[in-house]
């Protein structure tokens, strides 16, 4: 009987250690996410499942181009691109990023640049015309865009993002599995 009472507490132990782990894993680590619409196509799709780094900014910066998730002002959690960096000065003009007056590629719109017809992909615009409204986006924040410009509600919209807001980054798509793959930050 014994045996059988010891063989229970350290199945008990096991199973508890297990999940003890799995909770630090994935509250302090790595976090799945579901990408919810349309503001990060083409290089994400609705219902796209991902794995958030939450440790990547722990111990070092986000760079331009990263996709980050985000506690958004609506009390939901939101996929972007960075595009501004504290201190950057951010301006489109002719479907061009110009960052601190140096244009940048972004060879992750080209597919949706070809698309449209009608006009520029991105309007021009100043940060200085956005909700940041000052001429450099603040220190501690990060600005934002969706890769589908047209349909992406964005640091255009709900201004720049506090660095305490960012959950992580992420660039591993692990699920429709057919569409399984690591997305480059460019």
């Amino acid at each position: 009987m014994a045996k059988k009472k010891n063989e229970f507490w350290e199945w008990t132990k096991a199973l508890l250690i297990a999940v003890a782990l799995a909770a630090i894993i994935r509250y302090f680590l790595f976090a799945p996410i579901v990408v919810d619409g349309l503001s990060m196509m083409p290089t994400l799709k609705d219902q796209d499942r991902m794995i958030v780094n939450k440790f990547s900014y722990k111990i070092g910066e986000p760079k331009r181009f990263d996709i980050i998730v985000f506690h958004a002002p609506e009390q939901k959690d939101y996929i972007k691109r960075v595009i501004g960096l504290p201190g950057d000065k951010i301006e489109y003009k002719d479907d061009t990023l110009y960052v601190n007056g140096k244009a940048y590629e972004e060879p992750y719109l080209e597919e949706y640049k070809k698309q449209a017809q009608d006009g520029p992909l991105t309007d021009n615009f100043t940060l200085e015309e956005t909700p940041v409204g000052q001429m450099t986006v603040p220190e501690g924040e990060l600005f934002v865009m969706g890769d589908n410009r047209r349909f992406s509600k964005d640091s255009r919209h709900i201004g720049s993002i506090p660095m305490e807001k960012v959950i992580g980054n992420t660039s591993i798509v692990y699920w429709p599995i057919k569409d399984a793959h690591i997305v480059t930050s460019k």
